[in-house]
């Protein structure tokens, strides 16, 4: 999904009167949320308000990483990061990454290693391994099982997921 252009703030407002606003960061564009409850997920503001579907809902409560996304390039879980906790910081979701003519390295690692076959937790696991790349470049393997330890894959193709981070890093693969 295209990124919104910089140079312009994208503003949500939800229609009761009881609002509150949220300024951040949102994929590298100034994002002003109007919301009715600081406390709402941000999982639910981006998918609903915001149109970002990207981040998935999985179980709802942090254990599966099917809903990361990057808070200051840090992972969180947005189904438990309440939309009053990102005032003032930079969220990165998937869809400020890359795009399909310029994927980011580790969408570009994930697409040669055929890293996903439902696709559901493709989302987590390259956030988190967007993560873990910021923090070490060159990560070793167990380093990258650390890194991707709360992101669950139910088809089993851990394999190939750590081999797309390995790939993404340029070190040797599994």
């Amino acid at each position: 999904m295209p990124a919104t252009p910089p140079s312009k703030a994208r503003t949500k407002a939800p229609s009761p009167a009881s609002q509150r606003t949220i300024s951040l960061s949102l994929n590298g564009t100034a994002t002003v949320i109007a919301v009715t409850d600081p406390n709402q997920p941000l999982l639910y503001v981006l998918r609903n308000q915001l149109g970002l579907t990207g981040a998935k809902f999985g179980c709802g409560k942090g254990q599966c990483g099917a809903c990361t996304i990057l808070i200051d390039n840090e992972p969180a879980r947005a189904c438990q990061t309440p939309i009053a906790a990102v005032a003032d910081k930079r969220v990165t979701t998937i869809e400020g990454l890359g795009s399909v003519k310029a994927p980011h390295p580790v969408q570009a690692a994930f697409i040669a290693e055929q890293a996903a076959q439902c696709g559901y937790c493709a989302t987590g696991m390259v956030m988190s391994s967007v993560a873990l790349l910021a923090r070490i470049p060159k990560p070793s393997l167990d380093e990258a099982k650390r890194a991707l330890s709360g992101n669950l894959c139910r088809c089993g193709t851990h394999q190939r997921i750590l081999r797309a981070v390995m790939r993404a890093s340029g070190s040797a693969q599994p």
